[in-house]
């Protein structure tokens, strides 16, 4: 992301006339449109709805980009969505939504909603300016203005193949700007993470935040304190596993937004081994882009493993100089850890227990090399448990000797692997040595658990 804001302060006026762009004056062809999206697009039309293809998917088109998702916006009411698809379902409180599921692909279709005023019949709930549930329903000129970014309210019109632009999206696209619609602090009030969503568009497409969108955000970051762990959960994932992590985190420090997310994780940054801690948690982030982009396997546990690790080896080293045995000692800090960090993200069980395990076999591969090689290989959570040591070797920790004997002996025929516990026996644990204060390097492990 350009740490630069862009000169342009523009608030942008109230209500113009939009800008249509017709089929010959932009590159959106349908052939690059999914065709389940394509399906419900043209059923609405022929059902004498309006139907525009929405949002990031129009934004990446016109990128030259290929969109994750096709989402759609309609005058037609959920209720009204649902009697036309059999495949479809509605969900959400504070966002009425219709979801219509072809096989692994659901395509979102929303209804185009209005500004609320406080005289919709409950319709739209807000606290001290926070919109908590949001039916208020309208059209798309009134659409456009409850959308966040400019680049993000761009609508494709199935009926002529045109695209319509309330808010200069198009050109900010051609700019590489990003910008809040209407009074930034007035949107981020709205809805807190939208504070986390200008980071990450920005980072995501190589944008520039223009200053009024970026001048709200220091002081408008505390207002992320109030949103539910759960729904920093599904941002964080976002933030982290869109292919553009190891960005992402340097810009969340920079606008001291990695606080409000990991504050945990945030505090060993600034400890006496807080460079390794950024390292590992580089390393670990360029693994995940790296996988991202190779089209394999990730799992956020592998990420939460080296975020946590640190915090993780400080409580283990607390409790040893006490007397606990490090197995306790690691169960206890994982325990401690965890329960902390899950008040501020809602981190699900079916990761955390992995993270758990990840963390639980790491002085098991370092100081029971031999004795118990073969059944370790045989645990479920080795091969995560294995790459997270790689990683460590790789961010400076003294596990480099561990980390070499494991590649060999996985490399190894089954005479290779005998001959290597043989010649093994008896030799002396490890040595522990400080850890290697050298910058940069990119995990080679795979990482993906």
């Amino acid at each position: 992301m350009d740490s630069q804001p862009s000169t342009s302060a523009e608030i942008i006026p109230l209500r113009p006339r939009p800008r249509i762009y017709t089929r010959s004056e932009h590159p959106i062809s349908r052939k690059f449109i999914s065709e389940s999206a394509l399906k419900v697009l043209y059923r609405l039309d022929k059902a004498g709805f309006q139907a525009y293809l929405v949002g990031g998917s129009v934004r990446d088109l016109l990128l030259g980009r290929e969109p994750k998702d096709f989402d759609i916006a309609t005058d037609a009411l959920p209720e009204q969505v649902r009697e036309l698809f059999r495949n479809c379902r509605l969900i959400g409180r504070r966002f009425r939504l219709a979801h219509v599921q072809f096989g692994n692909e659901i395509i979102e279709v929303a209804t185009f909603r209005a500004a609320h005023d406080g005289e919709t019949d409950g319709a739209a709930v807000t606290d001290d300016g926070r919109i908590l549930r949001d039916n208020v329903y309208g059209t798309l000129d009134d659409d456009v203005w409850r959308r966040d970014f400019t680049v993000n309210a761009l609508y494709y019109n199935i009926a002529d193949f045109s695209i319509v632009d309330y808010v200069g999206g198009v050109e900010d696209l051609r700019a590489g700007r990003l910008r809040l619609i209407g009074q930034p602090e007035k949107r981020y009030r709205e809805d807190p993470v939208r504070l986390l969503r200008a980071i990450r568009f920005a980072t995501k497409l190589g944008f520039a935040m223009d200053s009024a969108t970026l001048a709200s955000i220091p002081k408008l970051r505390h207002l992320l304190e109030s949103i539910a762990p759960a729904r920093l959960f599904d941002e964080m994932l976002k933030l982290f596993l869109g292919g553009v992590g190891h960005q992402t985190f340097a810009a969340l420090r920079h606008h001291s937004l990695f606080h409000c997310l990991f504050p945990l994780t945030d505090d060993a940054l600034d400890s006496p081994d807080g460079e390794f801690a950024i390292r590992l948690i580089a390393c670990a982030l360029a693994n995940t882009d790296a996988r991202i982009a190779q089209d394999k396997p990730i799992t956020p546990a592998f990420l939460f493993a080296a975020l946590l690790w640190q915090n993780v080896e400080e409580a283990v080293a607390g409790l040893q100089a006490n007397g606990v045995p490090m197995t306790e000692a690691m169960q206890l800090a994982a325990d401690t850890v965890i329960s902390k960090q899950v008040a501020r993200i809602a981190m699900p069980r079916r990761f955390t227990n992995v993270t758990r395990e990840i963390w639980a076999l790491q002085p098991r591969l370092v100081k029971h090399i031999v004795k118990r090689a073969p059944r370790l290989t045989e645990h479920p959570r080795f091969r995560a448990a294995y790459d997270f040591l790689l990683l460590r070797a790789e961010a400076g920790d003294p596990v480099t000797e561990a980390a070499e004997w494991w590649t060999n002996y996985l490399a190894a025929d089954e005479g290779g692997r005998a001959q290597l516990l043989e010649n093994t026996r008896g030799t002396s644990k490890p040595r522990r040595h400080r850890r290697q204060r050298r910058r940069g390097g990119t995990a080679n492990s795979p990482g993906g658990g």
